[in-house]
């Protein structure tokens, strides 16, 4: 049996900023095969967000296909984050929650149940920190001629709030970005006459798109939420009338929506005040309603750790957008409160924990 430790020690010395490997897939590779995993790994996209280095392993055959999702790419840090060290019970440094830890705890938790009926697969990106365009989306895109589509998906992002086991994410707000530009005619502020000022434009656009009310929430998503991020104008003069203007808004929305439904709401005001917009949807809503699957993770944590999880939607964005047009997805991994901070770091016993739960996870889909 894997000890998840060391595992997680060597993940995290891999300096695997997104989008570099820097190792972290060979030592993963490593790992897998010595307890029968049959491992294939790929590279995806060109500079400056690639290439980046993908990860299919299976074990097993047949039905029920379950995966486990997750990535090695990290966050920028210093380079001591990438010496992984022990200090009483907690092991440092960069990924050791989000989410090599999990990773490691998963392999391991594999190497404990080495006979299972169906398929258990593990579906590892070095692009999920990134702009997420050459990671699971090409992974998915390389299964999909071979067959290949899970029944069940657990991503191992790290859901637990305040201790391990309190919260299993089952779906996730979606994300879109917009950008608003608005022009005019630069000129002397003493002749106004002369010029076409942008900003009581901007501001009327903005005005108007804080007045939209998205909705009311659901049973299992707070109310979809607009933000504006940034206005500029870039003009550094006090008596010049600016050539332009731009601001920047986000809403993270619920399953009441579509990106595109959005972006075209807010497109109808700017072009309503002479503005131009430009948008991406990084990712729409979805919802793995509670049932077999967030049943089975719940159990699993009740038997390890004897607390009863709940059901969350809360937080930013994962891979699991992607994942969920595939089969059903729930994510769960270890606790968050240090993830993408200076001194990253995960309790020991939390990371045993999480391998036994995994473990009871595999016994009970895969028996």
């Amino acid at each position: 049996m894997l000890d998840p430790v060391p595992l997680t020690a060597d993940l995290i010395a891999c300096p695997s900023v997104t989008p570099r490997d820097a190792g972290a897939l060979d030592i993963l590779t490593a790992a897998l095969e010595s307890i029968g995993f049959t491992v294939e790994t790929f590279w995806s996209g060109d500079a400056p967000d690639g290439p980046v280095r993908n990860l299919f392993a299976t074990r097993g055959t047949g039905r029920p296909h379950f995966a486990f999702a997750g990535h090695t790419d990290v966050v920028p840090a210093g380079p001591d984050a990438f010496v992984p060290t022990v200090r009483g019970d907690m092991l440092h440094g960069r990924g050791a929650v989000d989410m090599k830890g999990a990773i490691a705890a998963f392999v391991a938790a594999a190497s404990r149940v080495p006979d299972h009926r169906g398929t258990v697969s593990l579906i590892v990106t070095g692009d999920e920190e990134g702009p997420a365009t050459h990671g699971t989306v090409a992974l998915m895109d390389w299964m999909a001629p071979r067959g290949i589509r899970p029944d069940l998906c657990l991503v191992g992002e790290p859901t637990s709030d305040a201790r391990l086991g309190d919260t299993i994410k089952i779906g996730r707000r979606g994300s879109v970005n917009m950008w608003i530009t608005v022009a005019g005619t630069q000129g002397h502020v003493a002749y106004p006459h002369f010029a076409d000022n942008p900003i009581p434009r901007l501001t009327a656009i903005l005005t108007a798109v804080h007045g939209l009310v998205l909705d009311a929430g659901t049973d299992w998503f707070q109310p979809s939420n607009l933000e504006v991020t940034d206005i500029a104008v870039g003009n550094p003069a006090a008596n010049v009338i600016p050539a332009q203007a731009t601001a920047r808004l986000n809403i993270r929305f619920n399953d009441l929506h579509r990106g595109d439904a959005l972006v075209a709401r807010v497109r109808d005001i700017v072009h309503a005040h002479g503005g131009t917009l430009t948008a991406k949807v990084s990712g729409e809503a979805f919802l793995t309603e509670p049932g077999a699957l967030s049943d089975t993770v719940a159990a699993a944590i009740r038997t390890v750790a004897g607390i009863d999880p709940v059901l969350s939607t809360g937080g930013g964005t994962s891979d699991a957008r992607f994942l969920s047009r595939l089969c059903p997805v729930v994510e769960f991994g270890l606790v968050n409160a240090t993830m993408h901070k200076q001194d990253e770091a995960v309790a020991i016993p939390d990371l045993l924990a999480l391998t036994e739960i995994y473990a009871e996870i595999l016994r009970t889909v895969l028996p």
